[in-house]
């Protein structure tokens, strides 16, 4: 998973990007405001974990900023000094989903991190199966059908299509989706993808009268919309 981390001292952002890639996230870490505001407009995340003491601007405005133009789904954690009642309260109330008082014990700071994607995956289906119709995913057997059909798809389709309908009607960098099917390590293209996406799109029947539209948007990457109920 992919997470934005946000925090202006040197040090304090380098260890907390190393227990994140420790423990199998990819961390992308900013030292300012406007370079965070730049950085998750053009890309996605699965999590953002903001300072709020910051050279150029304040953890509350930035908060506020993100909810204003990112998918109220993804997830914002707190990590600060400010340890007052009202600090924690005012966070929370802006839309945080967590706050961490510094300093950060690691072990605490990695099962807090997980608890909140966790609640955020929510749709990760305890039955092992994901129903979006006319499509329902096996995740153990990993096959898709469709109208009770199987629709031949190899690993990289699946995972590919999963990823998409985990995540209906967010805009997801192509960047993101590379690394969430092919891995963080994937020196592959951008291209591969649109291969990839091309396939899924002739295979699911997208677009069509079937309730999905599958969207490309110039210059960042795709979306998955439902188009009706089914």
């Amino acid at each position: 998973m992919r997470i934005a981390l946000l925090e202006d001292d040197t040090h304090v952002g380098q260890l907390l990007s190393l227990w994140l890639e420790a423990a199998g996230y990819e961390c992308d870490l900013y030292a300012t405001g406007e370079a965070f505001h730049k950085a998750v407009s053009r890309e996605s995340y699965d999590l953002l974990i903001l300072d709020w003491m910051l050279p150029d601007t304040s953890g509350d405005q930035v908060l506020v900023r993100v909810r204003a133009r990112v998918d109220a789904r993804v997830p914002v954690i707190f990590v600060t000094a400010l340890d007052a009642e009202e600090s924690i309260v005012a966070g929370l109330n802006l839309g945080a989903d967590d706050y961490i008082v510094k300093p950060v014990r690691q072990g605490e700071f990695l099962a807090r991190v997980n608890a909140v994607l966790r609640r955020a995956q929510g749709m990760q289906e305890p039955s092992g199966m994901l129903d979006a119709a006319p499509y329902r995913f096996n995740l153990a057997a990993h096959t898709l059908s469709r109208d009770g059909k199987e629709v031949a798809l190899t690993q990289m389709e699946f995972e590919l299509a999963l990823f998409l309908f985990r995540n209906v009607g967010r805009l997801l960098s192509r960047a993101h989706l590379l690394d969430a099917v092919w891995g963080k390590s994937s020196e592959l293209s951008s291209r591969t993808l649109d291969t990839h996406i091309s396939k899924l799109r002739n295979k699911l029947d997208l677009p069509s009268e079937n309730s999905w539209k599958l969207s490309a948007v110039y210059n960042h990457g795709y979306r998955l919309e439902r188009t009706s109920v089914v």
